[in-house]
């Protein structure tokens, strides 16, 4: 019993009396919520893979078997594929407000840098997911994205060989993509453990980006409460998916059975790898891409040394400039999503290459923004200073 009393009074103090800014908006309920679908993911994934068959001759039968024979079937496998997405969408606009709102600088570097780690194992298991089906864009895209590691050198086929468990993409690729598939979740479960015991260490920023200590509320009900009715419109929107438009997110080829000898016309993976997609493939050069990939995700890891170092004041309330640049790393992020579902061809191919090249640009100067606008009120207020003399 004093063991089960333990564990509830921890909860209480991890949420109860867990001091919280008295002036959190709705921006900051999207880290429960992604804990929240993250929850979902587990337990329809556990319920799908009572009937999945990690077998390249029975993976895609028995995905129609769990759709159209066993009961709610359906149900749970468009609660998983459109989870998913929903996922990444929230996670997306939890680290948008994170940029917006500066909750990446001191005393919060690790912070960030664990949830850049999560987001990392999420691309991972999300990949490893989209295989699974076996179907045309699952078999081709597995296909694709593992040949890229050939780049490497000395090292790279082996690895690649390694990863498919033979000279192709078959049966023991299958396997093991199903294993580390089911096993990533509860990866990315016990970081987010760790993400919210950092969070609770450092505590959280809020909107006017200042300390709260004076101005403060427990978690516990105030803002249980107020995540609460972020979790239900979280669950409308995943109900309006699933039930009235269930592949609107997914691709028709992966509703062909994956056939080795028939390649697709066009290659696309899943909307949230788009923009990723795009910076690899804008990169003539297979190594070089895949450098820059690799690049582009330690840039956000990287964000709290190069811009942090800098930063005095945190929130966007009071960096007007700043405001029109964030919303031009919005633009061009969607803009790699938008190029990255299309052909590589004229004149898609040279918007991918600019606005890959926009996307460092636009990270790395805003170091030198953080300064300008430093220097533009350091010296506005002096000067209003020596006015008021």
């Amino acid at each position: 019993m004093r063991r089960y009393t333990g564990v509830i009074q921890g909860v209480y103090n991890a949420l109860g009396i867990y001091n919280s800014p008295s002036n959190f908006t709705y921006l900051w309920s999207f880290g429960s919520m992604a804990f929240i679908c993250l929850i979902i993911q587990i337990i329809t994934g556990i319920f799908l893979s009572m009937y999945y068959k990690s077998d390249i001759g029975l993976a895609f039968g028995s995905i129609e078997y769990i759709s159209r024979e066993v009961y709610y079937g359906w149900l749970v496998r468009y609660i998983h594929m459109n989870g998913a997405s929903v996922f990444f969408l929230v996670v997306y606009v939890h680290m948008l407000r994170n940029l917006l709102y500066n909750s990446y600088a001191y005393p919060r570097q690790i912070l960030w840098v664990s949830g850049v780690i999560i987001f990392f194992c999420m691309i991972i298991t999300a990949f490893l997911g989209y295989v699974l089906p076996w179907g045309q864009m699952s078999l081709w895209g597995a296909t694709v994205i593992t040949s890229i590691v050939t780049a490497v050198p000395v090292i790279g086929l082996d690895v690649v060989e390694w990863l498919w468990g033979g000279f192709s993409v078959d049966d023991a690729t299958l396997n093991r993509f199903y294993s580390l598939h089911f096993l990533f979740p509860f990866i990315i479960l016990g970081l987010s453990i760790v993400h919210i015991i950092l969070l609770h260490e450092f505590g959280s920023n809020n909107p006017i980006g200042i300390s709260a200590k004076q101005d403060s509320i427990n978690f516990f009900p105030g803002y249980i409460i107020k995540d609460m009715y972020s979790w239900f419109m979280l669950f409308i929107f995943m109900g309006i998916l699933v039930f009235f438009m269930p592949n609107l997110l997914g691709h028709p080829d992966n509703y062909i059975l994956g056939n080795a000898l028939v390649t697709p016309t066009h290659i696309v993976p899943e909307w949230y790898f788009l923009p990723l997609y795009a910076i690899l493939r804008s990169i003539p050069s297979k190594l070089m891409g895949l450098v820059v990939l690799v690049f582009a995700i330690l840039t956000l890891v990287l964000l709290p040394w190069i811009v942090g170092s800098v930063l005095l004041v945190r929130s966007i309330y009071f960096k007007p400039f700043l405001k029109y640049v964030m919303v031009i790393v919005v633009i061009n992020c969607l803009l790699l999503g938008w190029v990255g579902g299309k052909p590589v061809e004229a004149p898609y191919y040279t918007i991918g290459q600019i606005v890959t090249f926009m996307y460092f640009v636009l990270f790395y100067s805003l170091f030198f923004i953080n300064i300008i606008e430093f220097v533009v009120g350091w010296s506005y207020t002096y000067i209003l200073g020596k006015n008021n003399e």
